[in-house]
Parts: structure tokens; sequence; C-alpha cells
């Protein structure tokens, strides 16, 4: 299900499909995460607590929310703050979470690149930076654009996000 979602964000940004068919896409895989999502909960103590939203001018949530569901089966604590997330409010979260041990920064558009450099940038000068670990992905994004923004980690699906998240938690 993620790899035809892959090739359908493809072929939307290349102006082969429009937002019906994108919409429609997006129905049916949400149908599908639900009959699965029961499935993959697990029973493990909590792993540790992640903040998660798509940054601030994009409106893209089906990959955010399979990195949620994913990590959520990993034992993880998520909170959720949406999508078009403004520095301010993952600022914000992470103020109202001293036990946060990772903050998740999802970005599908290119035009967003700067936005997510942007909220990086601003959580690492929290105060308690070296209590977390900040990781991105998404669709344009690469190990070498999230190193070179400041990010802790970059994965490249839903799956290794959830196996990044337990890495981060052992190490702790």
């Amino acid at each position: 299900m993620i790899s035809a979602m892959d090739v359908v964000g493809q072929r939307f940004e290349e102006g082969k499909l429009y937002v019906p068919q994108m919409l429609a896409a997006a129905k049916t895989m949400a149908a599908g995460v639900e009959v699965i999502k029961p499935l993959l909960k697990g029973d493990a103590a909590s792993a540790g607590k992640m903040i998660m939203g798509t940054v601030s001018g994009d409106l893209h949530d089906i990959g955010k929310n399979l990195v949620i569901m994913m990590i959520e089966s990993a034992g993880f604590e998520v909170i959720d703050l949406g999508v078009d997330v403004p520095v301010e409010k993952f600022l914000a979260a992470i103020e109202e979470n001293p036990d946060v041990n990772l903050v998740g920064c999802s970005a599908l558009l290119t035009t967003t690149l700067e936005s997510l450099k942007n909220t990086v940038e601003a959580i690492n000068k929290c105060a308690n930076r070296g209590s977390f670990k900040i990781m991105v992905g998404g669709g344009p994004i690469t190990e070498e654009f999230a190193r070179k923004i400041g990010a802790d980690a970059y994965t490249e699906d839903a799956y290794e996000a959830a196996q990044a998240a337990k890495e981060i938690s052992e190490e702790r």
C-alpha cells in the first residue's frame, strides 16, 4: 500500500493525476490502514514519547499518519500535531512535554523544504534539546539534506521510522 501511494504521489506531482484521483487513493489507503491498524498494535511497555507533525505550508498527512501508526506499534506514545504546523506549535508541544524522546517533522512538497529547515533550526535552539532527537522524512528529503539542516535522523518510509525510533530509544 505504501509503494502504491508513493506512485500516486509522484504522478500527482508530475500532473498525471488530479486532486479527485489523489483523494480517492488517500481514502482507499485510509480504509486499508484502519483494517490493519489493530493487527499492528503491540503490547510493549511505553518506549517513549514522540511529537509529530507536517511542517507549515504542507497539507499532506498520509505518510505522517503511517509513520505514527508504525511508531505507536513500536510502543511509543505519539502526539500528532497535524498538518500545516507552524514552528511555534512544535516549540509549544516540546515545552509542554518535557519527557519527549523524539520530534518528527514531515514534508512532502519540495516547496516546503525551507519550512522544514526553519522548523528544525528552531527546534535545535530549545533549552532541552539534548533530551530528544529530531527525525525528518518525506518524499523530497534526503539523508544529506537532513544532516545539513541539523536533524538527527532521516528515514525513507514508515517502517524505517519505527526502526529508527526504537534504536534512538535504546540509546537513551
